[in-house]
């Protein structure tokens, strides 16, 4: 295993759930009831580890469906904003106890749909479960501000208020934890939601509506329509009562969509590519290095957008570092992550897995070091799933494709570089700007990487992934277009900001003209 698993708790290991392995027909929720598409057709969801075990069917809806979507989160949105929402944060209160109890049955079924590791998918189960948690302050929280008022006898507020139907674009790679980060806020600021998950992986938002609607959340303020991108996902961005958007995905979709939801000003958040980097300085830890490393290159099968697929590493240690490395991505046991000892899982499809093998073909025709891994894996174990050897590249040049391109598959580029200088300036000559992280034991370097590295996330000395619920997460420049998901950003997006005055001077008082000093009495 590699250093991060062996750290890991021994409940960590194989599933305890047992799933029958049966198939099932899922359907649309839509207007508070069960439904199929209109179009009658359906699409099949397949474990990436073994295709011949079918996890189930679910809808290939259509415009019509998401219409009928919107039309009932419309006429929810009328009354499910005037809820107080410290009556909403009592059902976020439930859904947590709810989510908490079933956390075992959504690891295992979310690994068996898209394959990343049992302890990663528990981990990602718990990323909503603390998303759901820090709803329920909100609910009791929602600051305004109050200020003072240039004129006499004048109060000046602000509040926030709902804005409307919310349309949510979820992607595949993390299929509970993104969709509540978007879900969870839009609720919780009095909004109704129409969401469409992943096409590859819709069973772990089926899970999350369920419990939803156990918890006791009206069943009218969430519609959930499954389908392809070109079809439900456009239909969503293009509604005219949608006016708030949330995507997270690749930038070619981003940038489709923001074109989509521009004549109608809708407000859109999206959350788009990396391309992250892990600096390791001269005085760096290298073990805690390369256990960061390891987790950030080959976590999820690099399929992140916060995974660490560049390593720049300062000259004096380079050599040392490669080696350490390489030993460690040895040590990965790749396969079916609910069986025991897994440490990194399939790519989620055939099409990404072919993906994964061209760019490996691109490094070595760009004349990077296939220093370790880089074929498809075929074993017994391997045979009916799309499995990826871990692969790492040396003597990688900055501006190759695969130190620039993302690929969202476990191909790491090692980048030597000569100073600190020149690894900061290596890090931002890139168009994305998502997360980084910086090994070193001098603390003016470490303040200088919060100044100078152009993400929007910086860690130093540990991986660049794990972002907390609290905190805002997202970009710069092109991973997106500014917004923050998580956090209290989350709630700013969801929310409209309104300046409200009261004035009990009894007179017309002109903010700007009037010059109203009151007279000594």
């Amino acid at each position: 295993m590699s250093p991060s698993a062996a750290k890991a708790p021994k409940k960590e290991g194989k599933s305890t759930y047992k799933f029958p392995h049966d198939t099932k027909k899922y359907q649309n929720f839509i207007a508070g009831k069960w439904c199929d598409s209109s179009s009658g057709e359906v699409s099949e969801n397949r474990n990436p580890a073994n295709v011949t075990d079918l996890v189930g069917t679910f809808p290939r809806s259509t415009k019509e469906d998401v219409d009928r979507a919107v039309k009932s989160a419309k006429k929810a949105f009328a009354w499910w904003r005037l809820v107080p929402p410290p009556h909403r944060a009592k059902m976020f209160y439930r859904l947590v106890d709810i989510m908490q109890k079933n956390k075992e049955m959504y690891a295992f079924q979310m690994t068996r749909e898209m394959g990343k590791p049992i302890f990663e998918t528990r981990g990602d189960v718990q990323e909503g479960i603390d998303t759901a948690l820090y709803a329920c302050g909100e609910g009791y929280r929602m600051f305004g501000k109050t200020v003072p008022s240039e004129l006499p006898s004048k109060f000046n507020m602000t509040t926030r208020f709902p804005i409307g139907v919310c349309g949510l674009v979820t992607p595949w790679n993390f299929p509970m934890a993104i969709p509540t980060w978007k879900m969870f806020p839009a609720l919780m600021c009095g909004n109704t939601v129409v969401i469409k998950p992943a096409e590859i992986t819709p069973l772990s938002v089926w899970n999350l509506l369920n419990a939803v609607l156990e918890a006791g959340f009206p069943p009218e303020v969430i519609n959930v329509v499954f389908g392809a991108g070109s079809k439900v996902g456009n239909a969503i961005v293009e509604h005219p009562d949608t006016p708030v958007v949330s995507f997270t995905g690749s930038c070619a979709v981003g940038r489709k969509i923001g074109s989509l939801a521009a004549p109608k000003l809708k407000r859109v958040s999206m959350e788009l590519g990396g391309k992250n980097c892990t600096l390791i300085c001269n005085d760096a830890n290298l073990d805690l290095a390369v256990d960061a490393c390891i987790w950030a290159g080959f976590g999820t099968t690099g399929q992140r957008c916060t995974a660490s697929s560049r390593v720049i590493v300062e000259e004096g240690v380079h050599d040392e570092f490669v080696e350490k490395f390489i030993k460690a991505a040895k040590k990965l046991k790749v396969g079916y992550g609910n069986d025991e000892g897994i440490t990194m899982g399939p790519t989620v499809s055939e099409e990404q897995m072919k993906t994964d093998l061209e760019y490996i073909e691109i490094g070595k025709k760009d004349g990077a070091t296939l220093a370790f891994g880089g074929k498809r894996l075929t074993g017994p174990e391997h045979k009916n799933g799309w499995f990826v050897q871990p692969t790492i590249f040396t003597d990688c040049k900055p501006k190759m494709r695969t130190s620039q391109e993302e690929i969202f598959g476990p191909v790491v580029s090692v980048i030597k570089v000569k100073n600190y200088d020149q690894a900061i300036e290596v890090a931002n000559d890139i168009e994305f700007g998502l997360s980084s992280a910086v090994f070193t034991q001098d603390v003016n370097k470490a303040y200088r990487a919060f100044r100078d590295l152009e993400t929007g996330l910086t860690y130093i000395n540990s991986a660049t992934i794990g972002a907390e619920a609290h905190m805002p997460f997202g970009g710069m420049k092109g991973t997106g277009n500014g917004h923050r998901e998580g956090g209290w950003g989350a709630y700013e997006f969801y929310s409209e900001t309104k300046a409200c005055y009261v004035d009990w001077s009894g007179t017309l008082q002109r903010a700007q003209i009037d010059d109203i000093v009151p007279k000594k009495k």
